[in-house]
């Protein structure tokens, strides 16, 4: 009933007696007195549950919280996602523990994966898919250690360098501490091409595995004809980083080859939420399964011949041997694995089509608007589907600024001279069309 209760000054002296300290300050006596918040906190008085609803309200009122029209990507979309979602993940039945070790107490948890991991198989094209990870950069680093511990001797990894950045340093953290050693495909005109891969594959003849990414972080469609039969050759695994959003309309990780099919999750409707939580998926071929970190779940029939779902394979630390132990992933983040099962099967094969191309179609608006100012030239001529690079002539940080102030959050700076932007179908024509009335604006006041 209540939000919440406040300690009184008898429930904090028992947990001080309980730790065996004699006062709050004791407790935190190893903070160097300098560091310490001296000063008044800017708070208001005690308020009813009434008042702080009502304050909490205030605060999303413009003067507080400007909300901003959002025309940036770079791995976290605004994304529509239908109003059932959050109702649907707060029924009892998948409110059990995310962790689901005794199936007969968690049917609605173990469904829920079994359906996520169907769902997930069939959008990349894949035969398994895990149940879920942390989100898209610890799912590819631990496909990375997937390639790594099926080679027999190689102990190399290729990087595609139109690989999101901060992807990137999430595998160069994980392959630094597991002995694995990385190396850049080198990048012209935003692509990675073939020949470039295969003269790195035979120069170096110790690859365990090779890493794109499809839309790459520059926003374009990558074409990855050949890259899997090179990889393969090599004794290696093909591993594909996708939004998992954009499989919705294009070529799916299995029909590039890919023996691994790793992203995130987020762009399947999860709130941006300032840039987290989102969910890592991992799909990879049948007979790399006893390789796949986290847990599987499976259907069968109980003794009275009812359907039940089961933990079919969890090759994790608590089960065997740590040496042994494909992951320490620990947790399937479970919430999010459920958003997006709701998600996809509300917004069906033909919802989700219909939001690609609608995303593709503002997308290709915006860049032609933009270009048609004179003040952007689209830096790569790729194809791409609803994210690109610009260049911009003048000073990005000020443009970025200025549109923020006008209520628009205006791509993402890439360097000094670049911007990328992305457009959902959460973003009209009238959206677009204002933000670049605003971008000629404030050129004109500049000029």
């Amino acid at each position: 009933m209540y939000k919440y209760f406040p300690h009184t000054e008898d429930d904090l002296q028992a947990m001080l007696d309980k730790v065996g300290v004699d006062s709050l300050d004791a407790l935190f006596s190893d903070i160097p007195e300098a560091i310490r918040f001296r000063r008044d906190y800017q708070l208001p008085e005690a308020m009813s549950e009434l008042e702080l609803r009502k304050f909490f309200q205030s605060m999303t009122s413009f003067t507080l919280n400007t909300p901003l029209t959002v025309f940036a990507g770079a791995g976290i979309y605004d994304h529509y996602a239908p109003s059932i979602v959050q109702n649907l993940i707060q029924r009892s039945e998948f409110l059990t523990s995310y962790t689901p070790y005794q199936a007969e107490i968690s049917q609605g948890t173990l469904h829920y994966i079994f359906e996520y991991q169907s769902m997930m198989a069939e959008l990349t094209g894949m035969d398994i898919s895990n149940a879920s990870m942390y989100d898209g950069a610890t799912a590819t680093a631990e496909a990375v250690m997937m390639a790594f511990a099926n080679a027999k001797k190689a102990d190399t990894v290729l990087l595609s360098s139109t690989l999101d950045p901060k992807v990137r340093q999430v595998v160069e953290t994980y392959a630094h501490y597991h002995g694995i050693k990385i190396e850049l495909i080198a990048e012209e005109n935003g692509v990675v091409n073939l020949s470039t891969l295969n003269a790195q594959l035979s120069t170096l003849q110790s690859v365990a595995g090779v890493v794109v990414q499809s839309p790459n972080y520059y926003g374009i469609v990558e074409d990855y004809t050949g890259f899997a039969d090179a990889v393969h050759e090599a004794k290696a695994l093909f591993i594909v980083n996708s939004v998992a959003f954009d499989l919705a309309v294009l070529k799916t990780p299995a029909e590039w080859g890919a023996d691994i099919a790793v992203g995130d999750g987020q762009s399947l409707g999860i709130p941006m939420n300032f840039g987290g939580p989102g969910v890592g998926y991992m799909c990879c071929t049948e007979k790399l399964i006893r390789k796949l970190p986290g847990r599987i779940v499976g259907m069968t029939r109980d003794n009275r011949g009812q359907r039940a779902f089961v933990l079919t394979l969890q090759a994790r630390e608590q089960h065997i041997r740590r040496q042994k132990a494909t992951s320490n992933i620990c947790s399937n983040q479970s919430l999010m694995a459920l958003y997006v099962t709701i998600y996809l099967a509300v917004m069906g094969r033909q919802g989700l089509r219909e939001a690609a191309e609608l995303s593709y179609g503002g997308a290709h608006y915006l860049c032609e608007e933009l270009v048609k100012t004179g003040y952007f030239q689209l830096k790569y001529d790729q194809p791409f589907f609803n994210e690109f690079c610009v260049t911009y002539d003048g000073d990005i940080d000020v443009l970025q600024a200025e549109c923020a102030d006008a209520g628009f959050m205006a791509g993402v700076k890439v360097d000094d001279h670049t911007l990328m932007f992305a457009v959902t179908e959460q973003r009209s024509r009238d959206e677009i069309d204002e933000l670049v009335d605003v971008i000629k604006q404030i050129r004109e006041g500049q000029e």
